[in-house]
């Protein structure tokens, strides 16, 4: 048995869920990827998947080989790339997590230029507003905003943008654009449950507002605060990355400017316990500028 080989086809077992996916990926026939994980756990004399009507799920001990395994095919293919001085050649496959709004918006448009500079590296992108395990999901990078709750994961800020409150031109033409935080009581707000809810902190030297809002329509994605927004249900705070197209045409107009908003940060979040991958290290650089350009 080829071990390397074989972590490589759990590894693309679990990634994707099922021999068959696996077998895809490498290009195989399903009953060697499943005599290829019966033979390992043979080997190591250990079940590694659970097998039900569900489809496949790694057991403890396979999910910390999972971990361990792919770890040593990173380190492997690294060591590869120094060997032949071409360590700026990234192979295989980058799976990466991001906020649906925000990997629509601003990561798969621009994956092109990224891609033609590394013509070997696929990319899988994963596109959830909730914090997944990245282990279990196999993600190489998130990219996580906000603060960050789990203190075993590797982070690294590498961007932050305003907050605006916003709203379209239309909406303000039939309410008026508020001059002050406090007058927001008397407008309509989109609550935005993952965002600031309903208590909006403003502040101008040394003079803080807090204004709790009130709404008719809240909403827990991104993706439904900003379809309230542009369809006229009233006013948000966001960041501009949430709306940056539509600022850019005029089609939402930020009110308050002078007053300063808590801003947005942006993380790049690795799976703790282990080297972060060349692949993730060029793709996080290569996020932060694009944001930088923003």
């Amino acid at each position: 048995m080829d071990r390397l080989a074989a972590m490589e086809t759990f590894v693309h077992v679990v990634e994707s869920g099922s021999f068959s996916a696996a077998a895809r990926r490498l290009n195989l026939g399903q009953p060697a990827v499943s005599k290829s994980i019966a033979q390992l756990e043979t080997y190591l004399q250990v079940r590694l998947l659970l097998r039900s009507t569900r489809g496949l799920s790694p057991t403890e001990a396979g999910l910390a080989f999972f971990e361990r395994a792919k770890r040593t095919l990173e380190e492997a293919s690294e060591a590869e790339n120094a060997a032949r001085g071409s360590a700026s050649q990234l192979r295989g496959t980058l799976r990466i997590c991001a906020a649906v709004t925000f990997a629509r918006l601003h990561i798969i448009p621009h994956l092109g230029p990224f891609l033609e500079q590394h013509p070997e590296l696929q990319i899988d992108v994963v596109m959830d507003d909730h914090t997944i395990n990245l282990v279990e999901a196999g993600v190489d990078v998130a990219l996580r905003m906000g603060s960050l709750a789990d203190s075993t994961l590797i982070a690294r800020q590498i961007a932050e943008c305003p907050r605006l409150l916003l709203a379209t031109p239309e909406y303000f033409a039939e309410h008026g654009e508020p001059q002050h935080p406090g007058e927001l009581t008397g407008h309509q707000a989109v609550i935005y449950s993952r965002g600031p809810g309903n208590l909006w902190h403003f502040s101008q030297g040394d003079d803080e507002q807090r204004v709790s809002v009130s709404g008719r329509v809240r909403v827990n994605a991104a993706e439904g605060l900003r379809e309230s927004v542009l369809a006229h249900q009233g006013l948000a705070m966001a960041s501009q990355w949430m709306f940056a197209p539509e600022l850019a045409k005029g089609a939402v107009k930020a009110v308050l400017t002078d007053w300063q908003l808590p801003r947005q940060q942006l993380w790049a979040v690795f799976p703790g316990g282990r080297l972060v991958s060349a692949k993730a290290r060029a793709f996080v650089d290569y996020v932060e500028q694009l944001l930088e350009r923003l």
